[in-house]
């Protein structure tokens, strides 16, 4: 008669095998032996499972900039956009109110020597407020392009300080040499009123500060091309003190160019201090050791 070996008690014995987990009834995944249950998708094959890397060009495509980012929003560029809320409005005004009263409007704004004289800041605020040519002209949609570019970039109160700067800089530049020559003899008193006003002064300013920030190969058409377009309105002589003012104003934007790329700088450095460190860099902060006492 054999006899029968007790089970060895080690641990070296063969665990059980748990049975699959059970659904309503039914096995989890396909079955074996059973047609058409293994697809292309549901294939398996080495590196299957959640942790399986996907394969290279499966994932989305990276999106390029929206053509929505070239205009301002209330948000991300507030400056830009409700400036041109308002200057939608007086350009509103100017088209559709009557004429004796628009005159009026901007012979009060308008930065003459005599208005300059007795109230600079005033006068120079609110001659930005108007567009010469309406909201269609050329530097209307400049002024939305490239203050929206250069807010992005810089935010709402450098962009704005850059569009005074050359405002306010150019007017005087051109204003101040009406003043002395009237004091001269070698202009009639008229001189002192003549009518000037609008925003074509800060916004080639903020072209010459963009283009401080722009890569090379962007950087020089721009400056070649606008620089170019106001010289040729210099040449023909029709308005040259306004046209004097646009390269003033415009040499005051590049002398700007160390100025606003620090301000960038600045600007990108605070933005990756507010996200904090992200994922796969490591944290900058330093490391505390605690000793035992």
């Amino acid at each position: 008669m054999e006899r029968t070996a007790p089970p060895d008690p080690s641990p070296r014995a063969t665990p059980r095998v748990p049975a699959p987990p059970q659904t309503h009834g039914r096995p989890h995944g396909p079955l074996d032996g059973m047609p058409r249950q293994w697809t292309p998708e549901r294939e398996p094959g080495p590196g299957s499972g959640p942790d399986r890397p996907a394969a290279p060009g499966t994932g989305p495509a990276p999106r390029g900039p929206s053509p929505w980012y070239l205009l301002p929003t209330p948000t991300a560029t507030p400056f830009t956009f409700w400036y041109a809320v308002v200057l939608a409005v007086t350009s509103c005004v100017a088209t559709y109110a009557d004429p004796a009263l628009v005159h009026a409007l901007h012979q009060g704004s308008s930065t003459d020597v005599a208005h300059l004289l007795r109230a600079p800041v005033p006068v120079l605020a609110a001659s930005a407020l108007w567009v010469a040519g309406g909201f269609v002209s050329p530097f209307a949609v400049g002024f939305v392009v490239v203050l929206t570019a250069l807010e992005r970039r810089l935010g709402a109160l450098r962009t704005a300080a850059v569009f005074v700067a050359g405002h306010a800089l150019a007017t005087l530049a051109t204003e101040g040499p009406v003043g002395l020559a009237v004091l001269a003899g070698h202009l009639p008193g008229t001189s002192l009123h003549r009518l000037d006003y609008g925003i074509s002064f800060g916004v080639a300013a903020s072209v010459g500060a963009l283009s401080g920030l722009l890569a090379p190969w962007l950087r020089w058409p721009l400056l070649i091309a606008f620089g170019g377009l106001l010289l040729q309105d210099l040449v023909a002589f029709t308005d040259p003190l306004t046209n004097w003012g646009h390269l003033i104003a415009l040499a005051v934007g590049v002398a700007l160019w160390p100025t606003v790329r620090g301000w960038r700088r600045d600007r990108e450095a605070a933005t990756e201090r507010r996200a904090g460190p992200g994922p796969g860099r490591a944290d900058d902060r330093p490391t505390v050791r605690a000793t035992a006492a």
